[in-house]
């Protein structure tokens, strides 16, 4: 039988291809930062003593202000 943490895990792989292409403006980085690392934060938090929830405020968080802060000169977005 399958544990929640193995779904977890799945739907975290399989999103995140999808969620990083996301981001042209300092605020959409922010919130691609922020949702790549809630999903993976819940991911480490349920596999670790944290637990799901804190694990997503604290990689939602993170990510969030990585992805506000990233200079769009810095990283190749595919924007033509």
């Amino acid at each position: 039988m399958k544990s929640r943490r193995a779904d977890w895990l799945a739907v975290s792989i399989g999103a995140a291809p999808t969620l990083g292409g996301c981001g042209t403006s300092p605020g959409g980085r922010a919130l691609s930062g922020a949702a790549i690392g809630a999903g993976t934060g819940a991911v480490i938090g349920s596999v670790t003593g944290i637990g799901p929830g804190g694990g997503a405020l604290i990689g939602g968080g993170v990510g969030a202000a990585v992805g506000g802060l990233t200079s769009p000169n810095t990283i190749n977005l595919s924007r033509r």
